[in-house]
């Protein structure tokens, strides 16, 4: 199946061209422990920001 992942974070290693992601893996945690209310209480850590 093919993934359609977008970002708006343009100084993150990942980031392509029409705000698409172009890691292998997303990885989202939780800020509020095993579950989030919503998407405010999530962070990406697959973030790496640009060299």
């Amino acid at each position: 199946m093919t993934q359609r992942i977008l970002c708006e974070v343009n100084n993150c290693t990942y980031w392509g061209d029409g705000n698409k992601c172009h890691a292998e893996v997303i990885y989202v945690v939780s800020q509020t422990g095993d579950q989030a209310g919503d998407s405010e209480d999530t962070d990406c850590k697959t973030f790496k920001p640009e060299e």
